[in-house]
């Protein structure tokens, strides 16, 4: 065997004459495809080129945290010139295109992660094979970072799995597990951990034909055809995604109508257009988000992962955690009252597992770490016990005392309060220092944000170990101070409260959520209360009348008075049927000064948050505000729109606003520390 060592790249050929090449990134714990890294897969490839042909070649990860998890974002925030970005693709698709070229079959042995530019990486092999048990690990996800594939992935996507497909794949951003990649088409093969070198030397001696997009869907490609699926697919992206704000899925759609994934010409017109988009202001603002969602997801270390987790509260919050842990493979028991309480979080648990779970037998173990404990017998096992019972102070303080002679001594005790700050409860414990708030969102599955609440009391290693459990279980950690509302129902409170006074001030619910929509908010703000429920959008906002002065609005009350507490009873400020609202369609349609109104207190209760303490990072409160809230996230957070829009600016319309309608309006004295970056 023979062996040769680079930076990042280890090089071994076997006695069988099969090389593998292995990728080890130097000083990072997750491979990337840097500048770096992609100059020395070429001198490799180079340098087996020049030498005996080999009988074929493996590329695998050296690291355990995956194969490639993509191109290397930091890169990104540099470039500032889009003929720069555009050699940086070129580059790219030089390398690949090598590798595709090379005169052997070549294999990608994919362990883990295979995204974005990794998987491009894994498209330029002959061959794909993939190691089964993962959830959404295999995709094209550049559309969220505000580009599209540029190593030549818009053209060899198409080329496997046809128009229809890749488009699917690359316009929505979406991972795969390996069970659907496998059925999509983008993988080979697929086999337990301990079969993949040996499957990948099988494919290179057996050399079977290598796929490409079955005959019927070639026609597609044809330029009336592309210009008839384009004409079906353009309002389905605008719909999920405008041009203004996110213009990456469209120029991706161009690119393909124009070009058809074919020839010299794709290649080099998918790098200009990446160039293009890498320094236009939406990827830099979700880049930035990008690279803060990593930096919050590694705010503690991770060397003290949790095995189990107790959960008090099996209603729609706690049953929906316990499931959640439960699917990111802790140990989990749920209590109640009674059995009759917990099954229908059990159900929705099957559901959730069902769904998201997709290898054989990933759904039923998930299944079986989830156990119901009506009397609490396991409380002393749990290293975090979370409570997530009714809000209500008197409630939550008698349910902790009576959990505190079962705590296991090291046991980490939270909240998940919406609302109530954590130094009204901690007295109920005998160790207030390991009490801590972990404030999940609803629907649980889908929201990335849990904010990690510290109050006086709690000590700086139940702070950390909270923000490591929630990295374990996949979510996005923000740290923040007990305050009433914490930070994201604090800057939400406002925007909802502004949507509601202008209704009253003659505007229709489908003109105020318009109007949000068209900023580039996911759901409008009438909508938004109807789905948290205006029960629960009331009680928040009597709590937090004081802090923002600002009282709920008697339609509120009346709403609520009336039953009718949105999507939960089947009308609120809509009606719902099948869980849709129900909208009028001649509304008018929404100004800039309505987007105004509804989006500036948002921004000036942000301001409140970071000049409070609430949030001591204006980053991550942005970042927090974004994961939490869905805040347009093109605009890079609340805080970083204010400054590309002008501080200044800002400060004179809420001002504009207080003199139209009232004192709500008054910029916070905050502001102050808001100014431009350098």
């Amino acid at each position: 065997m023979t062996s040769t060592s680079y930076t990042h790249w280890r090089l071994n050929v076997d006695a069988d004459d099969i090389a593998w090449l292995e990728l080890d990134k130097a000083n990072a714990s997750a491979n990337t495809l840097s500048g770096e890294v992609l100059r020395e897969l070429d001198q490799a490839l180079r340098e087996l080129a020049a030498g005996k042909r080999p009988r074929g070649l493996v590329i695998k990860s050296g690291k355990t945290t995956g194969f490639v998890l993509g191109a290397d974002v930091k890169e990104f925030e540099h470039i500032t010139d889009a003929a720069e970005g555009a050699r940086l693709a070129t580059q790219g698709q030089l390398v690949l295109a090598r590798l595709e070229a090379f005169d052997a079959p070549a294999v990608a042995a994919i362990d883990g992660f295979a995204l974005g530019g990794g998987l491009e990486l894994a498209l330029a092999c002959t061959y794909r094979i993939a190691v089964r048990g993962y959830e959404r690990n295999i995709g094209l996800p550049e559309v969220q970072l505000g580009i599209h594939p540029g190593f030549g992935g818009t053209v060899r996507t198409v080329e496997l799995l046809g128009a229809p497909r890749a488009l699917d794949l690359m316009l929505t951003g979406r991972s795969l597990s390996p069970v659907e990649a496998h059925s999509a088409g983008l993988v080979d093969r697929l086999v337990e951990r301990d079969e993949l070198d040996r499957a990948a030397a099988e494919l290179i001696r057996s050399k079977p034909a290598r796929r490409r997009a079955a005959w019927y869907l070639r026609p597609l490609n044809l330029a009336p055809a592309r210009r008839a699926l384009a004409s079906r697919v353009r309002p389905q992206v605008a719909k999920r995604a405008r041009r203004e704000h996110y213009p990456a899925p469209h120029a991706l759609l161009d690119l393909w109508v124009r070009h058809g994934a074919r020839g010299p010409a794709a290649y080099a017109a998918e790098a200009q257009s990446v160039g293009e988009l890498l320094v236009g202001r939406t990827s830099k603002n979700l880049v930035r988000l990008f690279l803060l969602r990593e930096r919050m997801r590694n705010l503690a270390p991770k060397d003290q992962p949790l095995e189990r987790v107790h959960v008090v509260g099996a209603g729609v919050m706690g049953g929906d955690i316990a499931a959640w842990c439960a699917l990111r493979g802790l140990r989990v028991t749920v209590q109640d009252r009674a059995m009759e309480f917990v099954e229908p979080a059990l159900k929705r648990a099957d559901e959730l597992f069902r769904k998201r779970l997709k290898e054989p037998g990933a759904a039923q173990a998930a299944k079986q770490r989830l156990v119901a404990d009506v009397e609490g017998a396991q409380v002393g096992t749990a290293e975090l016990v979370i409570e997530a019972i009714v809000e209500n102070v008197d409630a939550k303080r008698e349910l902790l005392e009576s959990l505190q002679p079962k705590l296991r001594d090291d046991a980490i005790v939270a909240t998940n309060t919406s609302s109530i700050r954590l130094e009204d409860m901690a007295g109920a414990l005998e160790q207030p220092g390991r009490f801590v708030g972990l404030h999940f969102f609803n629907p649980v599955a889908s929201l990335p944000l849990v904010e990690v609440v510290r109050g006086e009391q709690t000590d700086d290693a139940t702070e950390r170990r909270a923000l490591a459990f929630v990295s374990q279980i996949g979510k996005v950690p923000l740290p923040c101070r007990s305050a009433p509302g914490f930070v994201v129902n604090r800057v939400l409170m406002p925007y909802m409260l502004e949507a509601l006074h202008a209704h009253e001030d003659g505007h229709a619910f489908e003109t105020i959520d318009a109007a949000a929509k068209a900023f580039g908010m996911p759901m409008g703000p009438i909508e938004l209360a109807d789905r948290v429920g205006l029960d629960v959008a009331l009680h928040v906002a009597r709590i937090l009348g004081p802090v923002l002065g600002d009282e709920p609005p008697r339609v509120l009350e009346q709403k609520v008075e009336a039953g009718e507490t949105g999507v939960k009873a089947g009308a609120g400020f809509y009606r719902y049927e099948e869980g849709r609202a129900q909208k009028r369609k001649d509304a008018p349609k929404p100004d800039g000064d309505l987007q105004d109104r509804l989006m500036l207190p948002l921004l000036n209760e942000a301001v409140a948050c970071y000049a409070d303490g609430v949030v001591d990072d204006a980053d991550l409160l942005d970042a927090g505000v974004v994961f939490g809230t869905g805040f347009a996230p093109f605009t890079g957070g609340p805080l970083n729109y204010a400054r590309q829009r002008g501080v200044e600016a800002v400060i004179e319309r809420l001002e504009a606003l207080a003199a139209r309608h009232g004192p709500r309006f008054r910029p916070h004295e905050g502001w102050g520390r808001i100014r431009p970056r350098a």
